[in-house]
């Protein structure tokens, strides 16, 4: 993990963005304005960790979807990259592509590995109004799982905060 890494915190306003999840499609986080976002930046595609990083939250996403959450898998991959990954381990929610200009995104949400050209392992969990909720940064070798994520959907969900 970079030494200075910190996620950008709860409370801040999400930086929107556009990425591309297919060659001809592109995702723009305000979107899904009205509903939660669980942006989830990993290193790479294919690397052990992230396969099983990716693989759980495919188990969980009815969890997820019980919260009404839209789930963001993102990385510097290149979208040909994402889609024979998500084909390759059977995963059905958008992996977006912050290719050009190579983690730009991650940069926004201060979860880019300048030393190594990738994406932390970071999650975010964002409200329906667009406000980070919370925000976690893992060791890049640990796999973060899905606890953390659902206890933000859960809190959002419990405290009214529009989700």
């Amino acid at each position: 993990m970079n030494a200075a890494a910190a996620p950008l915190e709860p409370g801040a306003p999400a930086p929107d963005f556009e990425l591309r999840s297919t060659p001809s499609q592109m995702v723009r986080l305000s979107e899904f304005r009205g509903r939660p976002v669980i942006l989830a930046f990993y290193p790479e595609d294919w690397s052990p960790v992230c396969s099983d990083q990716m693989a759980l939250y495919q188990e969980v996403m009815p969890e997820f979807r019980r919260y009404d959450a839209e789930l963001l898998g993102i990385s510097v991959d290149g979208i040909w990259s994402h889609l024979a990954f998500a084909k390759d381990r059977n995963l059905h929610f958008p992996l977006l592509a912050d290719f050009e200009p190579k983690g730009d995104v991650a940069r926004a949400y201060h979860a880019y590995r300048a030393d190594d050209g990738t994406s932390e392992r970071a999650l975010f969990v964002i409200d329906a109004e667009g406000i980070v909720r919370w925000s976690y940064l893992s060791p890049v070798g640990v796999n973060p799982g899905a606890d953390g994520i659902l206890h933000a959907l859960e809190d959002l969900a419990m405290k009214g905060v529009p989700s």
